[in-house]
């Protein structure tokens, strides 16, 4: 890969978040006054209020004072401080982190292998008993709301079977280490993580089906068949490997868009990461709290895509020249 490409794609990833870094504190900035917001949680007099926005520095112009205040903090680590918590926004987030990492991390890679598997297959064997029902199947859950779908299976295997807890990252009771902490934490990831990879195996499908029909058409593949190369050669070595150009890039940029499509699903189940903490910010108007997580998302959705660019380079010269 040339240096070239990659640099052009870098500055354009930094451009995009330098972007959302602007819009994120213009954003926060319209939705009203950080000091009377604090003023209202914390239930201070006006001179209160007063004092608190020379602190913060509020008082100051808005451009370009409080930006570059802003831009300073934000580079620096300092997200400021919770409205209602009052403890420091960094170290609140900081605690959410892992947990959103191991569910959505885990709901990936399970969907994209699941998916992909069905898409191979179904679309190999367009038109059979398998490629309809497994499209029946991927077009069902495609359809169906994450948190629909999460109380279904809540209702099911926690309050009707009472297999899995309702709700929590780990039991008040359980070891903080060991093997005994390991087993109680999947044991309360398994509903969510089983939620976030059926919500996502149907688009995985979807998108590997359709590829697979597309590469089957194609003329190379017709020549291997007239070369007398056994059919499950011919989907091996020809038809996946040229399928699976759209799905890596699809998987690895959905990895930044399934941070943030936790939100309804860690809500569900009560799964403290940066889901359940973004909608309790929402109902406390904790917006430190809030414009955090936003650029969070804003700039794991920037990365995923600079990876995609990166792996859909390496994986087809085309894209470099293109």
């Amino acid at each position: 890969m040339s240096w070239r490409y990659l640099a052009k794609r870098v500055l354009s990833a930094i451009a995009t978040l330098a972007f959302v870094l602007v819009i994120n504190f213009v954003m926060f900035r319209v939705l009203g006054d950080p000091a009377r917001t604090i003023g209202r949680a914390q239930q201070l007099n006006p001179q209160e209020v007063a004092e608190l926005r020379v602190q913060q520095g509020i008082d100051r112009p808005v451009f370009p004072d409080q930006l570059i205040v802003y831009t300073k903090n934000t580079l620096t680590g300092d997200l400021g401080s919770s409205y209602y918590s009052g403890r420091p926004v960094s170290e609140t987030i900081a605690g959410r982190v892992w947990p959103t990492m191991l569910l959505v991390g885990t709901a990936t890679i399970f969907s994209t292998l699941i998916g992909v598997l069905l898409g191979i297959k179904g679309g190999w064997k367009h038109g059979s008993l398998f490629d309809r029902s497994s499209l029946l199947g991927a077009m069902t859950l495609y359809s169906i709301p994450e948190f629909f779908l999460g109380m279904l299976l809540m209702i099911v295997f926690s309050a009707g079977l009472g297999w899995f807890p309702t709700g929590g990252y780990q039991s008040p009771t359980a070891p903080s280490t060991g093997l005994a902490h390991w087993l109680d934490v999947l044991n309360h990831l398994f509903l969510p993580c089983l939620t976030l990879t059926l919500a996502y195996i149907g688009e995985y499908s979807l998108i590997m089906r359709a590829s697979v029909l597309d590469v089957r058409g194609e003329d190379f593949v017709g020549t291997a068949r007239a070369k007398g190369i056994r059919e499950k050669h011919v989907l091996r070595r020809h038809v996946v490997p040229n399928a699976l150009l759209p799905i890596v890039t699809v998987s690895v940029l959905y990895f930044g868009f399934l941070l943030g499509g936790s939100i309804a699903t860690e809500y569900v189940f009560s799964y403290p990461g940066l889901g359940l903490l973004t909608a309790k910010a929402l109902a406390n108007l904790d917006f430190p709290i809030l414009q955090a997580i936003f650029l969070i998302f804003s700039a794991a959705v920037i990365a995923a895509n600079l990876v995609a660019d990166i792996l859909y380079g390496y994986i087809d010269p085309r894209v470099r020249y293109a």
